[in-house]
């Protein structure tokens, strides 16, 4: 076998830097990859599962861990982030699979925050735990959430959006989807009754500004607590600015000052 040790070391005497030294260990079977953000005072007893998105082609703990983080100070809670398996090596259900037992690995009571592709999963997690009889997510917060496999929302016609084509969409739907045609896979299609309070977060100049508001009609007609906040001129998951950007810093606020007040209201 290559001593890779040996070889860094040789090479980074002779300058180069280029080889990253956690390349020099192999990734560990059988741990569950996620990543533990506790801040100072953190509530006991509550904890916030976060899933990061990235259309399921992309995204990790290390993209999403700083965002992550500006919200788990802010809502005060120690808080897990998650990964789960990317398009084209796995599709759906796996990453649903995987972040559902993630979810149920948890002790206490446990909300739930997903960006984009992840609010997707975050709100499969919350009508899993319905359909099954397990203990449900205490809250759900969704920032910037894709609900609408089908990519109808009239937002992506607006011409605000640089990036988020219907087209990209689509393909990055199809992509998930390998195929299925599973209601439960598409929030935009299931039954919504009977989620817990959910706190809806979408940037005003987003394409997929038009899920939210879906989202956010769907779940009063269904009875549940919801409240939805666009922001002026904002993009897709612009949250993702937090410390660089006042409007990400207000909505992390915001997400923080939500969790802390209905935690409090819905504890038993």
């Amino acid at each position: 076998m290559t001593d890779l040790n040996n070889m860094m070391w040789q090479e980074r005497a002779a300058g180069n830097t280029d080889r990253p030294w956690e390349s020099l260990t192999t990734e560990p079977g059988g741990l569950e990859p996620t990543l533990e953000l506790r801040p100072p005072g953190a509530e006991e007893g509550v904890t916030l599962l976060a899933i990061h998105g990235g259309g399921f082609v992309s995204g990790s703990i290390e993209t999403h861990r700083r965002m992550f983080g500006h919200l788990a100070l802010a809502a005060g809670l120690t808080t897990v982030v998650v990964d789960y398996g990317l398009v084209p090596a796995h599709v759906y259900p796996s990453q649903l699979d995987a972040v559902t037992a993630a979810f149920r690995r948890l002790a206490g009571r446990v909300a739930i925050v997903g960006d984009s592709c992840g609010a997707t999963l975050a709100l499969g997690v919350a009508l899993r735990a319905r359909d099954a009889g397990f203990d449900e997510p205490a809250a759900l917060v969704l920032m910037s959430p894709w609900v609408d496999l089908t990519v109808s929302g009239a937002s992506f016609d607006a011409g605000t959006d640089p990036f988020f084509t219907r087209d990209l969409c689509r393909g990055l739907a199809a992509g998930y989807l390998g195929g299925a045609d599973d209601p439960a896979a598409d929030p935009g299609r299931a039954d919504l009754r009977g989620l817990p309070p959910t706190y809806v977060q979408a940037g005003a100049d987003e394409a997929l500004v038009d899920d939210a508001r879906l989202l956010d009609r769907r779940l009063r007609a269904a009875g549940v607590d919801v409240r939805l906040d666009e922001f002026a001129g904002q993009l897709h998951t612009f949250q993702m600015g937090a410390g660089h950007s006042a409007a990400a810093d207000d909505a992390i606020g915001r997400a923080g000052s939500w969790l802390r007040r209905t935690l409090s209201s819905t504890r038993p």
